[in-house]
């Protein structure tokens, strides 16, 4: 990162200046709307999914707050009533090609890692996570009573051991189905697809194979196979090693069934009769990293506080979450920082507002303390009664 650009000082204005904002320097695109333009409007956002801005009056607060930000936006005064009307108005395909921009920029810049080791390489993890609505606001997402949602359908690369990212996702109404959002998500041949039981059928099994894509799923008990082959388990977790064929299918494929520690049973079918069946089994538990991957992205970015109750506000709002974590990784990767995403993000957080000297100084400091702290020993003196107070009400247990 380049910290003497004029009046970019602030790291938050150089993180928004790395956004491929090209396609929207356009004036036709803006006809209309000369206060704030499309390509304004983005950076707001993504503004406001870095520093988790909680609502419209937030956003104002920030942008009063910062002239050199609203500087880097090319904005001088905007309202939330304002932003709340475009974010609502703005086509979902326009932030869904910033987002496929972010996305080439991640994959230039991770091209040279293999994935991860034991011989396993790249994987794509696809799975959904589903964000719940206000019951009387959103009636268009309704599934049952009280309970309206709309789901993310998200691929989710894993480029390293320490480097994942999403590299497409589908936003749906809660009542689309995993299955039905398979054929978006399964459709390159280029790293190993890890999948649950919601997305194989019989028919997405032979496409798949037709198609030659590697594929790790687990299967659902409904699926009957027939044994062409047996191979001796190579490992104690290991039930059945075999060659089999489903349905109508005329294509081989290998199921593996094994156990984990607790006791739990999985079915698995793979087109990778190269793997042991330990391989097999590494790739199938690496798809909790899609879990914890939503688990993150919900606790430190602006996905479950909707800026919007209509589908298009909340869909740009998916992908312009998505946008600011790419932003972040993006970031990481030019600086080469040995810390994890996470990491990463919230020291990003951190130093926002502060010069991009401080970040760097903050991203190199080392550790100087190498000893182990302070050693517990265990307590040889007697029991100190603690001191209660004259204010709170306290009932000791019986026997204690």
């Amino acid at each position: 990162m380049n910290s003497k650009i004029i009046g970019r000082e602030m790291l938050i204005c150089q993180c928004l200046s790395l956004l491929p904002t090209e396609d929207f320097d356009c004036p036709l695109l803006d006809y209309g709307n000369y206060k704030l333009t499309t390509k304004s409007l983005l950076k707001i956002f993504v503004s406001a999914q870095l520093d988790q801005w909680s609502s419209y009056a937030h956003m104002e607060e920030k942008l009063r707050a910062y002239p050199e930000l609203c500087k880097e936006l090319d904005i001088k005064g905007i309202s939330g009533s304002q932003l709340s009307r475009r974010i609502n108005d703005l086509p979902t395909e326009w932030v869904q090609k910033l987002f496929i921009k972010v996305v080439k920029k991640i994959k230039q810049l991770t091209h040279s890692n293999k994935g991860l080791p034991n011989g396993i390489g790249r994987l794509h993890i696809v799975d959904s996570t589903e964000i719940r609505l206000p019951e009387n606001l959103c009636d268009w997402a309704f599934i049952s009573k009280g309970h309206n949602a709309v789901k993310m359908h998200t691929r989710l690369t894993v480029v390293s051991k320490d480097i994942v990212f999403p590299d497409k996702i589908v936003p749906s109404t809660g009542t689309v189905s995993d299955y039905e959002s398979s054929d978006s998500l399964v459709e390159e041949a280029d790293a190993i697809y890890v999948m649950d039981r919601g997305y194989p059928s019989r028919k997405n099994l032979m496409d798949w194979q037709k198609k030659e894509i590697s594929f790790v799923v687990r299967i659902t008990k409904n699926l009957r196979l027939y044994t062409l082959e047996k191979y001796e388990p190579s490992h104690p977790s290991v039930i059945k090693d075999e060659k089999v064929l489903y349905g109508i299918s005329d294509i081989p494929i290998r199921y593996i069934e094994f156990v984990d520690e607790k006791e739990r049973t999985y079915r698995i079918l793979t087109t990778r009769f190269d793997f042991t069946a330990q391989q097999v089994m590494e790739i199938y538990r690496n798809r909790w990293i899609i879990e914890l991957f939503f688990k993150w992205i919900k606790q430190h970015l602006k996905l479950t506080k909707l800026w919007s109750t209509k589908p298009q506000g909340i869909w740009n709002q998916m992908f312009l979450a998505l946008i600011a974590f790419g932003l972040s990784l993006i970031v990481k990767l030019q600086t080469e920082s040995t810390k994890t995403p996470w990491q990463f993000f919230r020291l990003v957080q951190t130093y926002l507002y502060q010069p991009v000297e401080s970040f760097m100084k903050e991203l190199q400091l080392k550790k100087k303390k190498k000893s182990k702290g302070r050693q517990k020993i265990p307590d040889q003196k007697p029991k100190v009664v603690p001191l209660y107070g004259n204010v709170a009400l306290v009932k000791k247990e019986k026997g204690k």
